[in-house]
């Protein structure tokens, strides 16, 4: 990895990159850098500490925190969603299952359907975006979208199937998604900068999203006040390498859970990955990855347990992650294309 810092300092400054890089070796760091500005305005920089949203990487602590709730047994992998949903979302098939939720397999329509031609900076909510701060809240948008497929017929991401999973995981813990998040992957992880923030009271040490690489215009108006299953926890490099670590020794899930998750069901369409339940996986090998994109947010984080490589890239640009992941993944694997 001789020359990787500078190549990464070249390619930030030709992209002009606002963000986070961090590359880990079981747990020396390689790479820890930080660019550009977490608050325009007041020309505050970004820091090695500074969070960011990850809008769909919040995915795989999803999935943690449900298959938590499977290894204890208030839930099976061929739970029907609708014996938690009763009369809520009457759209979705009978037969759609937690495991079929899980994989993006349920084929139940999405409230934010990324097989269209969805830009990430269109005012995508149909309904004004301080109204989703809690998971219940999120059933207006879900409501009303007809099945795309029969359950298990193919693979389909899914946002609606993560927020479906936060609302089953409420109802049948009784306990706010966010705290179920809270206690079961941060707290096990010693994620302590990591957390659901409300875009209206962000804490500090906290990067302003940006739709493009310059300008003031934030992604406020384009987002959810507050996330939920399918994305927008916020955290740090630092923060997502224990969460590597926390989830390969087995402290979030067993380690028997965690292989079923990181299992492939599925290739997806363009055969470039495979994907478990949570969490995208290299076509060939045991790279892991969790990926983001969304309005003023790109995020990658990719391990693999066999080399005990980490990389992390966070961005407060809609596409500024993007560049440094392809060197990232150019460097540190030995097949790109696998």
């Amino acid at each position: 990895m001789s020359g990787l810092e500078s190549e990464v300092d070249v390619l930030a400054a030709e992209t002009r990159f606002s963000g986070v890089v961090r590359v880990d070796e079981a747990e020396r760091i390689v790479v820890g850098k930080a660019y550009g500005l977490a608050h325009r305005s007041f020309a505050v920089p970004n820091t090695l500490d500074t969070r960011f949203p990850i809008a769909s990487g919040t995915k795989g602590l999803t999935a943690l925190t449900v298959v938590s709730l499977v290894e204890e047994g208030r839930l099976g992998l061929r739970t029907p969603a609708r014996a938690l949903l009763g009369a809520d979302l009457p759209s979705i098939r009978d037969d759609v299952t937690v495991e079929q939720l899980l994989g993006h397999r349920s084929g139940i329509g999405d409230y934010l359907d990324e097989e269209t031609d969805l830009d990430p900076r269109d005012y995508a909510m149909p309904v004004p975006v301080h109204e989703l701060a809690e998971t219940e809240q999120y059933v207006a948008v879900l409501d009303g979208h007809e099945t795309k497929f029969a359950p298990d017929e193919r693979f389909g991401y899914c946002n609606s199937g993560y927020v479906v999973l936060a609302l089953i995981a409420e109802r049948v813990s009784g306990t706010s998604f966010h705290e179920l998040v809270r206690r079961r992957v941060c707290e096990r992880a010693e994620m302590a900068d990591t957390d659901f923030s409300r875009s209206d009271e962000l804490p500090d040490r906290t990067a302003v999203g940006y739709l493009e690489s310059d300008g003031l215009r934030t992604n406020v108006f384009h987002l959810p006040l507050r996330g939920s299953g399918d994305g927008g926890i916020y955290t740090t490099a630092a923060d997502m390498s224990a969460f590597w670590r926390a989830v390969f020794a087995g402290r979030i899930v067993s380690t028997e859970w965690l292989a079923d998750m990181v299992r492939p069901r599925s290739i997806t369409p363009s055969g470039t990955r495979r994907y478990g339940l949570g969490f995208w996986l290299d076509r060939s090998g045991d790279g892991v990855l969790l990926v983001g994109r969304d309005a003023g947010v790109s995020f990658a984080s990719r391990h693999s347990p066999s080399s005990g490589l980490t990389a992390t890239v966070l961005s407060n640009t809609t596409d500024g992650a993007l560049p440094i992941v392809r060197l990232l993944e150019q460097r540190l694997r030995p097949d790109p294309s696998a």
